[in-house]
């Protein structure tokens, strides 16, 4: 009997470990109002401008942070419209948007490495966004906390 409790232990050992290593490259995620949120897709882009705008899609919902270019450093949200970060919620009861811009919200966006030769970005961010056409089927502020992107391709300069 102690030789059957013995290969059983020594079976359950080796068939139950498993590598279920998932990677999530490139990455952007975010707690929204305290609900962690995935995007299915993000890409970025350097404008002509020199901006870089980040785009991050879920089936119906898509984030936008916007800074003055993509050189790592930190960008305050809500002084100016050149720095902004957007959520927009669209399904059958109509768009739902919220922005930070000059005066509107706060928060801010951390571009940590910008890699010219890969052509990605990762950074961080965090900001509180307004109802900007005071949509009465959501709260006037949303809040987006603990948000990263890992690695988002940067496509070609755009107009």
């Amino acid at each position: 009997m102690k030789k059957q409790l013995l290969y059983l232990f020594l079976f359950f050992v080796f068939f139950s470990c498993t590598d279920n290593v998932k990677f999530n490259s490139p990455a952007f995620e975010v707690r929204k109002d305290n609900v962690f949120w995935r995007a299915i897709d993000a890409k970025a882009k350097i404008a002509i401008d020199g901006s870089l705008i980040i785009e991050a899609y879920s089936a119906n919902e898509k984030v936008t942070l916007k800074t003055t270019s993509a050189l790592a450093e930190t960008y305050i949200l809500g002084d100016t419209n050149a720095v902004i970060a957007n959520y927009v919620l669209t399904d059958a009861n109509g768009t739902i948007t919220f922005s930070t811009g000059t005066r509107i919200g706060n928060g801010r966006i951390v571009i940590e490495e910008y890699d010219a030769v890969n052509k990605t970005v990762t950074g961080s961010f965090k900001f509180n966004a307004q109802n900007i056409y005071s949509n009465p089927l959501a709260a006037a502020i949303m809040n987006f906390q603990y948000g990263t992107f890992y690695k988002v391709p940067v496509t070609a300069l755009t107009l």
